[in-house]
């Protein structure tokens, strides 16, 4: 790891939540960027739609493709959800190019949350195709080191990352460019594991040892069968969605989780976030 990333690393421990919630007010370079997705019919794809957020540097640099959780990638504003806009202000900080991908909005989806599994229209099978897409359109950008393209997603992006990590599919076998390293937030690892795991490049999983919707044992399962390079953090006393700053709440509206029809528990917790965000900046690998 680079002087840069050691320090936002420390810093990023160091420092309170509130201080990094602050940093999202940071203008960055901004662009809405449209590229196609590896799914859809063959010479028609499905054009997706995303949001750059540019790091200032003089040679190509780094990048990471954000994947968002079944919230959505965007707002009710439709701009890109605080979440996104708070990592890839961390990541413009050391250095790094963010690329938001928006999964829905192209497949007029708003979200997938109150969906019961089996019945979404937008399934990891079309986010895995998705973020294959977008590292080779980062890979095509004379900005971005087509070397070092990471993946980062939230739940239900989480999975999308672990998809499209694994040699096990034959798209990610293929692929002509793949992720140089893995971000995975409280994925759903339960369809990974059971299909086996075999990892295109280095992967961390981030959990909380509470999460009732997307549990932690399976990860840990999953971590542990694979062995090097998949490392894996869990955080006592953390829900699914640990790293935001709301109150921990039921959602009875969502029919998914370990206890079905009983609803998930979600909400922040300061010690996990910050503890989370000193993890994952020590992973990124040396410039």
């Amino acid at each position: 790891m680079t002087g840069r990333w050691r320090t936002l690393g420390r810093a990023a421990g160091a420092v309170g939540v509130a201080a990094l919630i602050a940093i999202a007010g940071n203008a960055a370079a901004r662009e809405r960027v449209s590229f196609p997705s590896l799914d859809g019919d063959p010479g028609a794809p499905i054009v997706l739609t995303g949001e750059w957020f540019a790091a200032r540097s003089a040679v190509p640099a780094p990048a990471v493709v954000l994947m968002h959780g079944c919230g959505g990638a965007v707002d009710r504003h439709g701009e890109p959800t605080l979440r996104m806009r708070r990592y890839a202000d961390l990541l413009n900080r050391a250095g790094v190019h963010a690329l938001v991908v928006d999964s829905l909005t192209p497949r007029y989806e708003i979200e997938l949350c109150t969906q019961r599994l089996g019945k979404r229209r937008v399934t990891q099978v079309n986010r895995r195709l998705d973020a294959l897409g977008a590292v080779a359109f980062l890979a095509q950008r004379d900005d971005v080191d087509a070397r070092r393209i990471g993946l980062m997603g939230w739940s239900h992006g989480g999975s999308s990352v672990l998809a499209a990590s694994n040699l096990r599919h034959r798209d990610v076998a293929a692929a002509q460019v793949r992720p140089a390293f893995a971000i995975a937030f409280y994925p759903g690892c339960e369809a990974e594991l059971k299909r086996g795991y075999e990892p295109a490049a280095p992967l961390l999983i981030l959990v909380g040892e509470l999460d009732d919707w997307t549990p932690a044992a399976p990860c840990r399962a999953l971590a542990k069968r694979s062995g090097p390079p998949v490392e894996i953090e869990t955080y006592a006393g953390a829900y699914h969605g640990f790293d935001s700053a709301q109150a921990v709440r039921v959602r009875k509206d969502v029919p998914n989780g370990v206890h079905p029809g009983q609803g998930v528990h979600v909400g922040g917790n300061a010690d996990a976030w910050r503890a989370s965000n000193a993890r994952w900046l020590r992973f990124l690998p040396d410039r």
